[in-house]
């Protein structure tokens, strides 16, 4: 048993579990069809091997939308709790360039109350264009991309 269509994590914590994708939309297409032609979500679900519940959320949202397009997966870029704390993290950076992941970490958490682990300061600043070199967090250099 597992998702249609899915991707397997290689995650060794989480044992090879199967992470979800989208189905594909020629089954959505097909599943439409079944309902035109008077079928219920449920039994145009069976035919088509899908769970039932699936069947009865499609039918929803043709019956409400008239389109059963995939949603958008995943959490909304920049939407982070760290977004709002960037200038924050940009300025401790500036003021001492040696400065650990830990302790911008603790930095963060006695101004703000924002308790964050270091790896995912260490991403976050990544994602805003910061390098680490061997002594320092800095910025690309601009022929480092050229």
């Amino acid at each position: 048993m597992g998702f249609p269509l899915g991707l397997i994590c290689d995650s060794s914590l989480l044992g090879g579990c199967f992470i979800s994708s989208a189905l594909s939309s020629e089954l959505r297409t097909r599943f439409c069809e079944y309902i035109v032609e008077g079928l219920s979500g449920r039994a145009a679900a069976a035919r088509l091997k899908l769970s039932a519940a699936t069947g009865a959320r499609w039918q929803r949202k043709w019956r409400e939308t008239g389109a059963i397009a995939p949603e958008v997966q995943g959490r909304p870029r920049g939407q982070g709790k760290l977004s709002a704390h960037r200038e924050l993290l940009e300025e401790l950076v500036a003021q001492d360039g040696d400065i650990t992941l830990p302790e911008l970490a603790g930095a963060l958490a006695s101004a703000t109350s924002v308790v964050a682990h270091a790896a995912s300061i260490g991403r976050f600043l990544r994602k805003i264009g910061y390098t680490y070199k061997k002594s320092r967090w800095s910025r690309p250099n601009g022929c480092a991309h050229g």
